[in-house]
């Protein structure tokens, strides 16, 4: 059975849509997780010694356990914003005799294999091999690194556990990161030792190796709980049934101004709102406008006037680009739904562009009062919105044409990468870095009032070929119209 499992994996995965895509992510995500591994590596190389050199009159043993605390609470929030359980499309499974068991401890042990499992033991397996060759008793040392391997899988299934009960709630990442700061701050203050409680937990587990059935039962524990929660909701009805709530909707009456793209405007605002996943692009808008508190203030990026256009770019365009690097996967839902109706392309993508456009022009308005650091920061603003609406909401629709990532709007927002593929990696490219090092160049040939003059004028250009970019993209829309068809179908 489990061979069948890893084969429908295997095929789901070559046969996706995005499989060229995810072959590409794949490539990169292997260079980056070698650099962290020599990294791990290298740590668990010249950890012993190190230690040895800093602290001559410390075991580097102990002083490792007094560590494992902060590594413990790092670990479990580093995971809870970053590690997701893997998922199999199941409900094709229900049907056929095949036990919910054996389904669910698949996924569960599928789960186990990843990347930041093995990670850790990169620098925990060096150093205890150093502690062996150090004469340290080996059985000892072997039950140590064990009950390390242990505490890992513990964090791994604890994530999951509190991911399951947090996914509906709004901000969900708030509650790991108050219960994390508090124990850090309780161990700050030294209200409660639990750097002492942990480090004196492995070296007991050292000095008498019996003791490790304490973690083997904790990490039994946890994967039965995580077995009773995944079994609990793998019914062909499951999610049908959803909670009843009272609505309070908002008077967009004022869209109608737009005329025949206000239906799709509507659409989009109710979307926005309505849904945990695009509700995040409201508390986004408002980190970016505050963003250029956290660099104009401090003097030292006064004398670098260069980088005022990428705030400026960043804070006017922080909707663009946390929402349009998403479309048109946020109606993936219903998009082929929406494609069976009598309505022009034209007007679904003008109603994205207008809706960019207009939070482009509102956050330069809000921020204004930026000017209290200097004129030349509301100039770099100005001309950052400018190249903004004329430049950047084309380069962004157009790169929504390649999106073939299917977006769960009932997701949780925080650190949610659902619907992120090659595009979302390189869009940034043409985004930011592009108009920054426009303006950087000739902000060092001709000056800063001139640069911001150039890049206006780009975004100028955009505007007034506005007709003509929007039939180049619509074209480009209507030729991939049936491939996002068939991706949003797919469960990614």
């Amino acid at each position: 059975m489990i061979k069948q499992f890893l084969s429908l994996e295997w095929k789901s995965f070559y046969r996706s849509a995005s499989f060229g895509k995810s072959i590409a992510i794949k490539i990169l995500m292997g260079f980056l997780a070698l650099y962290f591994i020599v990294i791990f590596l290298g740590l668990g190389l010249v950890l012993y010694p190190g230690l040895k050199k800093v602290f001559p009159e410390q075991d580097p043993l102990h002083i490792v356990n007094n560590a494992l605390f902060y590594w413990i609470i790092a670990d479990l929030v580093f995971r809870f914003f970053f590690q997701k359980l893997p998922v199999m499309a199941v409900k094709p499974l229900l049907i056929l005799p095949i036990k919910r068991s054996r389904i669910v401890n698949f996924v569960l042990g599928k789960s186990t294999t990843s990347f930041f499992n093995f990670l850790p033991l990169f620098a925990f397996i060096p150093f205890g091999i150093t502690l062996i060759v150090k004469a340290y008793p080996v059985a000892a040392v072997v039950t140590w690194m064990l009950a390390l391997v242990l505490v890992i899988l513990i964090i791994h299934f604890l994530n999951f556990i509190i991911e399951s009960y947090s996914s509906n709630i709004e901000l969900s990442f708030l509650p790991i990161l108050s219960v994390a700061g508090g124990l850090f701050a309780l161990n700050y203050f030294e209200i409660i030792s639990f750097t002492s409680i942990v480090s004196n937990g492995f070296e007991a587990i050292y000095n008498t190796p019996v003791l490790i059935v304490v973690p083997l039962l904790i990490l039994f524990g946890l994967y039965v709980v995580n077995f009773k929660i995944l079994r609990s909701k793998l019914f062909l009805d499951s999610g049908l049934k959803e909670k009843v709530a009272e609505i309070n909707t908002s008077n967009l009456n004022w869209t109608k101004n737009f005329g025949d793209i206000a239906m799709f405007m509507q659409l989009d605002l109710k979307l926005i709102w309505r849904n945990k996943r695009t509700k995040s692009s409201v508390w986004m808008v408002v980190m970016g406008l505050l963003y250029g508190l956290f660099f104009y203030p401090q003097p030292t990026y006064q004398n670098i006037p260069w980088f005022f256009m990428f705030i400026g770019v960043f804070s006017t365009g922080i909707f663009l680009i946390n929402f349009g690097q998403f479309i048109p996967a946020w109606d993936s839902g219903y998009y082929k739904l929406l494609m069976s109706q009598n309505i022009k392309y034209e007007q679904y993508l003008k109603s994205k562009f207008t809706l960019m456009a207009l939070s482009v022009a509102v956050l330069f308005v809000l921020g204004i009062p930026y000017v209290f650091f200097g004129w030349k920061i509301l100039l770099a603003h100005f001309a950052a919105a400018i190249y903004n609406i004329g430049v950047n909401t084309h380069v962004i629709l157009y790169g929504g044409s390649f999106n073939r990532k299917k977006i769960d709007l009932s997701q949780k927002a925080a650190f949610n990468y659902q619907g992120t593929g090659a595009v979302q990696w390189l869009i940034g490219i043409p985004l930011l870095i592009l108009p920054m090092g426009i303006f950087a160049l000739f902000y060092f040939l001709v000056g800063f009032e001139l640069s911001c003059l150039i890049l206006a004028l780009l975004g100028v250009l955009g505007i007034v070929f506005h007709q003509k970019l929007m039939e180049v993209i619509t074209a480009k829309y209507l030729q991939s119209k049936y491939k996002m068809i068939d991706a949003f179908n797919q469960d990614n």
